[in-house]
């Protein structure tokens, strides 16, 4: 009985001794407040809240306490770093009431890294417009388009009267009038409208039509077109178009730029005013020399052009679509009455005020190639074919003074 007690004497105090040391507490990571871990954990958590204040109680040593301080402002530091709206005790998470997750197993440095990276997102306002860049375009351009619209009222232009618009056939078929208005579209090349519109109304006369012109030999054609300018080459052109329109096209006019441009003797300028005239689709400026002219002298573009197509491309990029159409009989029926090649009529153009080019002097005309002419002689060579013709020359005989006494007197007198 005796060595019965002194064992259960010995393992209480060793039992004692264990619970009280410090040597045999778990390690702990953070110090949460007592109640909140009895409202979470239950006995454990109160269990080791007692243990704790009694490891406070046996080591009370500056070095311990300035330790426990550094935890609980590390740890107070990790709780402001998260989430307030899911605020988590370090006692929670290492009581062994939740598990353990990636973040917490994660040193304090990638936890704080990982937080920082914030998603960023933007709200669209739907009710701010977008921006939008403005186009170029010449001053007082609508000023001077309705000066030109009031100068072109009349309608007395060589263009109104004798274009592309007048010489074709109104009683003709539908694909017959098409084709009569590209043929007169292709002679008006370098020719006046006058010249064209004699030479489509003999044509007419012959017979305008597809067929009739694949018939007709060049000789006979040549002499229907003439007078206009390059009349041999455009005598080859309308033979070569009749005959790839007949093929291609069942002997109607194509219906799009590019099948246009494809004929012979037929450009852009060509094309865009096929489609305006027998179409009646507009697919852009036609502009010929007065268009590209007088665009020119306005400064309705950005820089200056050499060519009518550059011309084209400029006036589309910022006049409006609706005047596509109007604009090339408006500005060469206005290059035919005042603003002309040389010595335009500034004195009498409404646009004296605003035009930049006004009361300027035209460049000088290009005289026209013509036969080469024979140098003049230098003055050497002048005295020397002087004397070759004396020598050439006969002289005349001398008479002497006894051969006129001879003579009688009535030869005399």
């Amino acid at each position: 009985m005796l060595g019965v007690r002194c064992s259960t004497r010995v393992c209480y105090v060793v039992r004692c001794v264990t619970m009280t040391s410090p040597y045999f507490m778990p390690s702990r990571s953070g110090i949460s407040p007592p109640g909140d871990q009895d409202a979470v954990c239950g006995p454990a958590a109160s269990l080791r809240s007692k243990l704790t204040n009694n490891r406070r109680n046996v080591e009370p040593d500056s070095s311990g306490a300035v330790k426990e301080v550094k935890e609980e402002q590390e740890e107070a530091r990790i709780s402001e770093q998260r989430p307030s709206s899911a605020p988590l005790s370090p006692g929670k998470v290492h009581g062994g009431c939740h598990p353990k997750t990636e973040a917490d197993t994660l040193p304090l440095s990638s936890q704080s890294r990982r937080r920082r990276q914030l998603k960023v997102e933007y709200e669209e306002d739907e009710g701010v417009p977008a921006v939008k860049t403005e186009l170029w375009e010449p001053p007082d351009w609508k000023k001077q388009l309705g000066y030109i619209r009031e100068m072109r009222s009349g309608r007395d232009a060589p263009v109104d009267k004798m274009g592309a618009e007048k010489c074709y056939d109104t009683e003709a078929p539908a694909h017959v009038r098409r084709f009569q208005v590209l043929v007169s579209l292709m002679l008006s090349s370098q020719t006046k409208d006058q010249v064209t519109a004699a030479a489509m109304q003999k044509l007419r006369a012959h017979g305008c039509t597809v067929e009739k012109i694949l018939t007709t030999d060049d000789e006979t054609l040549g002499k229907l077109i003439y007078p206009v300018g390059f009349w041999r080459t455009k005598v080859k052109y309308l033979k070569l178009t009749s005959a790839l329109l007949q093929k291609e096209f069942g002997g109607d006019v194509p219906d799009s730029v590019e099948g246009l441009v494809r004929l012979p003797g037929v450009g852009p300028k060509m094309a865009h005013l096929a489609m305006d005239i027998a179409w009646d689709q507009v697919s852009g400026i036609g502009v010929d020399t007065h268009v590209h002219r007088i665009s020119n002298r306005l400064g309705w573009l950005k820089k200056p052009t050499k060519t009518p197509e550059e011309t084209r491309r400029a006036l589309e990029e910022w006049l409006p679509r609706d005047l596509w159409s109007e604009i090339n009989w408006l500005l060469v029926g206005f290059g035919q009455q005042v603003c002309l090649p040389v010595n335009p009529l500034c004195s009498a153009c409404l646009n004296q005020h605003s035009c930049p080019s006004a009361h300027k002097p035209s460049p000088p005309k290009r005289p026209k190639a013509g036969p080469p002419r024979s140098p003049k002689p230098e003055p050497k060579q002048e005295v020397a074919v002087k004397q070759e013709r004396t020598k050439k020359e006969p002289r005349p005989t001398p008479v002497s003074p006894a051969a006129q006494r001879r003579r009688p007197r009535s030869l005399k007198s």
